[in-house]
């Protein structure tokens, strides 16, 4: 894992993204501040974590389970962790323990889970429902015509708390190809879940495009820690 950086370059870092996401609200018309930034810590280590949180970054993102285990623990207190990978049924003990959200359900398996984990502990956990609306055989996520289902269903796990929809667009270099799939996540949402506010949509390279579709939560990895080691 990365040793870290100073606090004064992961402030500038951190200040160039939220400028660009307050840039993109303006220009959709939406009120400043409120997209969160979620930066996304995956592969690097606990300094490069505290360097960004004392910079007044609060909100991070962990997609492997055995690293978050080791890390999060070295963090210490200040931080809320969010699980944004794919989730293996047999993890979700750990995720109960460690998260606040998870940003990737897509299986009543996997719900049904992490709900009775979370009462034993007395929990509750914010969830996006994970949605693949480009139609890719190598991505996860519910098409997108199993989504009412899915949240009908969804309503029996009362230690969930489906709080909006996520997808990931193919990559492509160029972020305006990402558009139409943000724009088709939004519709999918005012259409069948207008209660769900959330919206997390949107990495390093698309991420000003997901806040003019609606996004409300932004998965930013690479523009804030660097290329992963």
């Amino acid at each position: 894992m990365d040793a870290g950086i100073s606090q004064e370059e992961a402030s500038r870092r951190l200040g160039e993204v939220l400028g660009r996401i307050g840039l993109a609200e303006e220009r959709a018309g939406r009120a400043k501040g409120g997209v969160r930034l979620l930066a996304v810590s995956k592969t690097f280590g606990p300094d490069m974590v505290k360097a960004f949180l004392a910079a007044g970054q609060k909100l991070f993102g962990e997609s492997y389970m055995q690293e978050a285990r080791e890390k999060i623990p070295l963090v210490g207190e200040g931080p809320e962790w969010h699980f944004i990978g794919h989730l293996q049924t047999n993890k979700a003990r750990h995720a109960a323990n460690l998260f606040t959200a998870i940003h990737a359900l897509d299986s009543l398996d996997l719900a049904a889970e992490l709900n009775k984990r979370l009462i034993a502990l007395d929990r509750r956990m914010d969830c996006y429902v994970q949605v693949n609306v480009s139609h890719e055989g190598t991505k996860s996520g519910l098409e997108p015509g199993e989504l009412p289902n899915f949240l009908d269903a969804l309503a029996a796990y009362v230690a969930l708390e489906p709080v909006g929809l996520m997808t990931m667009p193919p990559y492509d270099p160029d972020p305006e190809a990402s558009r139409p799939h943000f724009r088709a996540l939004r519709e999918l949402r005012d259409k069948h879940a207008p209660n769900l506010k959330g919206l997390s949509m949107g990495m390093s390279g698309d991420y000003e495009v997901a806040v003019e579709e609606g996004a409300t939560i932004v998965r930013v990895g690479t523009t804030l820690f660097g290329v992963r080691p």
